[in-house]
């Protein structure tokens, strides 16, 4: 007689998991919630004003086999596509409508081919698309022009010059425009890209760029132009909300200029340390960061160290070149909390870089291991900005309980759920073997 085996439904316990798994979350949304940080906003769009050139050697087809003017037209069209929704952008051109030999007539042909503002791709894609080479090369006029298109406020506006060759009208010289806009005051930035390659138009484009904060490129292929332009109009969304202050590091502490929260531009030459001073009370946490632009050819294996020691020189904390993969500025940045801080100052601590009551000055050090490559400018230096900022620290633990922190109350709760499903599940499992052998 065949004793037939009677197969048990296994009977997961799914209600105990729910419980478990309703108590965790109700154990967690419990732990206090990390307040989320607001971003300043501007009622500025950032602006962008596109610089053209369009003069005769824009004919020249020596960027992998294609004409100058063919190139940028192509990349100007991909980053009309990918213009942010908020961006205000224009085109200017230079040299594009006057086909005479006149001087007097070619330097004065610069226009507006789009105005700056919200951008209908296909009208500016369409008015890209029927440039052809011209005229001559007035890029004095183009920058002042391009400045007034741009006008005033109070925060970074960017002129983008793409352009092959030297100012063929000066006066006014270029480099001299870039001087007069940039001591305005307008917080107006020229990032100059050069297609050709030849040492004077170099010269002359790195200068219009350092006269400005701005940046050179030496463009070689259509890829880097294209992710070049997209990558400095990115940067006008980055920074519009805050116009950097201007300010001056020294090489000592002691007389280093005494920061607030804020962000802060300064130029900083090639291998130099740049001291800054910050005060942080007690229970107070100092963060900060620095990026430091390549606005010229440098070396390779280059880096940026940011480092937060306190008046004697006593390391507290140091940040390096996160290594981000962008090739034309490097950035760090630190964080050190105060709420250790002895309120009792020792016999040598003096000045403003004693540990008090009142806390203390924390000096912050921006170091570069930047080298220029053969024929690069050493001066100005290059440019950087720091941006500081105080707030209030996380709360130290303070007993064995409080240590655990939220990380280790998620996983206490984790490991008892999985402790008591494991019994659960051993427990079915011995009961059902039991049924079966009775049966």
């Amino acid at each position: 007689m065949t004793t037939m085996r009677r197969r048990l439904p296994v009977r997961r316990p799914l209600g105990l998991l729910a419980a478990l798994a309703i108590s965790a979350g109700a154990l967690l949304s419990g732990l206090p919630a990390q307040a989320d940080e607001t971003t300043p906003t501007s009622s500025e769009a950032p602006r962008v004003d596109l610089v053209l050139d369009v003069s005769g050697s824009m004919r020249t087809a020596d960027i992998q086999g294609k004409s100058r003017i063919s190139v940028a037209q192509q990349s100007i069209d991909e980053v009309i596509d990918a213009l942010p929704a908020e961006t205000d952008f224009g085109i200017r051109t230079l040299g594009a409508t006057y086909p005479g030999n006149e001087q007097a007539m070619g330097c004065k042909d610069s226009q507006q081919l789009f105005p700056i503002g919200k951008t209908n791709k296909v009208e500016a894609k369409t008015a890209v698309a029927t440039l052809r080479p011209t005229g001559w090369t007035p890029i004095g006029l183009a920058l002042r022009e391009a400045a007034k298109d741009l006008g005033t406020g109070r925060t970074t506006r960017r002129v983008v010059l793409i352009t092959d060759g030297e100012d063929t009208c000066a006066p006014p010289d270029p480099c001299d425009v870039a001087r007069e806009l940039a001591a305005q005051g307008t917080h107006l930035v020229v990032d100059t890209l050069g297609l050709a390659h030849d040492d004077k138009t170099r010269q002359q484009l790195l200068c219009i760029a350092n006269a400005t904060g701005g940046t050179y490129t030496d463009v070689r292929t259509q890829e880097q132009l294209t992710g070049k332009v997209k990558q400095l109009v990115g940067r006008a969304g980055d920074t519009y909300k805050v116009t950097p202050a201007q300010t001056t590091g020294t090489d000592k502490c002691e007389t280093a200029p005494l920061l607030t929260p804020g962000v802060y531009s300064d130029r900083e030459k090639f291998s130099e340390h740049r001291v800054y001073r910050v005060p942080v009370k007690p229970g107070q946490e100092l963060r900060a960061s620095v990026s430091v632009a390549m606005d010229r050819a440098v070396a390779r294996d280059y880096g940026v160290l940011l480092q937060a020691t306190d008046q004697a020189g006593q390391e507290l904390v140091r940040g390096t070149d996160a290594g981000s993969g962008r090739t034309d500025v490097a950035s760090t940045g630190v964080r050190w909390s105060a709420s250790g801080t002895s309120a009792t100052p020792t016999a040598t601590a003096t000045g403003s870089g004693a540990a008090t009551a009142e806390g203390r000055t924390v000096c912050l050090i921006i170091s570069n291991s930047f080298a220029p490559q053969p024929g690069a400018a050493a001066d100005p230096g290059l440019p950087l900005e720091l941006t500081v900022d105080v707030a209030a620290a996380s709360p130290a633990p303070d007993g064995p309980a409080a240590g655990l922190g939220r990380g280790w109350v998620l996983l206490l709760v984790l490991t008892g759920a999985g402790l008591l499903t494991g019994l659960v599940f051993g427990w079915v499992a011995r009961w059902r073997i039991a049924v079966w052998r009775e049966n």
